[in-house]
């Protein structure tokens, strides 16, 4: 039959009197958003567990990636979901519900796989083998990059090279699912006279990797966000990102747009980063506001005929609650697509929209415990690890003041295009 013009190839080699076609089948996307409840309830029943005994949820781990839900952001040319910042958000504040460790930990294998797809900063063999081991069960990746007491300047890591390629050294600390984790991507400083900082990609299971048990902390006790060491650890001289070559005069000639482009690229990293674990937050507190709802409805006081839910006081504190939530939630869930868009506006406002609804996570589970009293601190109820939990969340997030003092130079920097002048 041969295919006209105005003629799709679908439409040439249908019968005229064929079936119709039946409905499309779920794309992944739908297919895992249709797991995520189960996920959910599973991760909730353990979460208790492993926050007492400080123990990694593996089996909550296996469970998200069955559901397909660890490598939703793989891209499309990968043969992966293609997940959106939008899409993502959505589904880290349902597993932010059931166990804040499990979502965190899975948001930053969503992140690295989300940035692949942008940048395809990995080189193709390794990125092809993390896929493969992707298929074959959970791969966590996560970025090794605070140490202990450092704070500006070079890494203390450094990168030796040999006619091998590199050993690493250093210690790396805060390294959220240290112990579970397939790839560990360490920044790090090479030797001699002029520095350059560069990535390495490492495998968790490498010799001379050692993960150092120092997580003890209030809340995300199950994160396993451990001290790594890592002594003379050997990576190809290919698994080693960032650093460049020589400063040849094309090189040269080219260094600005380079610069402006990473600059734009880290925006939007960041973006997805503060947005994804913000969401993670609101999830908790999510969780928080339904343990409330229980309790009210239940708690009838040795002085009343009716349920705690049954009194104004209570009813207007818990409508505070879920004000605030639904602001911060609009907030991450309006900016998300905006940032899928590359719209440098909604990037821009990413910092200040994570402090925000940080804010709000926390003030929503403290108004929760405040309402409660006593029962909302026990340990037989799940609302005080809720409290602790997005209390310690702040590790993720850079400082309230640099956030703060950012957003204000940026409306400074906005007045003074506009030629504005303060009124006398």
């Amino acid at each position: 039959m041969t295919v006209t013009a105005d003629q799709s190839p679908a439409e040439s080699v249908t019968p005229p009197d064929a079936e119709p076609a039946g409905p499309p089948a779920p794309s992944p996307v739908a297919e895992a958003f249709a797991r995520l409840p189960r996920v959910v309830d599973l991760l909730a029943a353990r979460a208790e567990e492993h926050d007492r005994d400080a123990t990694f949820p593996y089996q909550g781990i296996e469970a998200v990636h069955e559901a397909g839900l660890l490598t939703l952001t793989v891209a499309r040319r990968y043969g992966g979901p293609g997940a959106t910042l939008a899409e993502i958000v959505r589904a880290l504040g349902q597993l932010g519900r059931g166990d804040a460790s499990v979502a965190v930990v899975t948001a930053f294998t969503l992140l690295h796989h989300a940035e692949q797809g942008r940048t395809s900063g990995w080189p193709a063999a390794g990125y092809r083998r993390l896929l493969t081991e992707s298929r074959r069960g959970p791969a966590l990746v996560n970025t090794l990059r605070a140490e202990p007491g450092h704070h500006t300047g070079l890494p203390e890591t450094v990168a030796r090279r040999d006619d091998e390629g590199w050993l690493i050294t250093g210690r790396k600390t805060y390294c959220t699912g240290a112990e579970a984790l397939a790839w560990m991507a360490v920044t790090a400083r090479t030797e001699g006279p002029a520095p350059r900082v560069g990535t390495f990609l490492v495998r968790g299971d490498s010799a001379g990797v050692e993960v150092d048990p120092t997580w003890d902390q209030l809340g995300l006790r199950a994160s396993a966000s451990h001290d790594v060491l890592l002594d003379k650890v050997r990576v190809p001289a290919e698994l080693a990102l960032g650093l460049g070559g020589g400063r040849d005069a094309a090189r040269e000639s080219t260094r600005e747009a380079a610069r402006e482009s990473a600059a734009a690229e880290a925006g939007v990293t960041r973006a997805w980063h503060d947005l994804a674990l913000a969401a993670v937050y609101l999830g908790v507190a999510r969780s928080a506001q339904d343990w409330l709802v229980r309790f009210l409805g239940q708690r009838t006081p040795a002085n009343l005929t009716e349920p705690l839910a049954t009194l104004p006081r209570y009813r207007s504190a818990l409508g505070e609650i879920e004000a605030v939530l639904i602001g911060a939630e609009e907030l991450v869930h309006g900016l998300a697509p905006r940032v899928d868009l590359a719209d440098p506006d909604a990037v821009a406002r990413t910092g200040p929209a994570q402090l925000l609804a940080s804010r709000a996570a926390i003030s929503a589970v403290q108004q929760a415990v405040a309402l409660t009293g006593n029962p909302g601190l026990s340990r037989r109820h799940p609302l005080e690890r809720y409290l602790r939990d997005v209390l310690s969340g702040r590790v993720h997030f850079a400082a309230d003041e640099a956030v703060l003092e950012a957003a204000g130079r940026a409306a400074l920097d906005r007045s003074t295009v506009r030629g504005a002048r303060p009124q006398a």
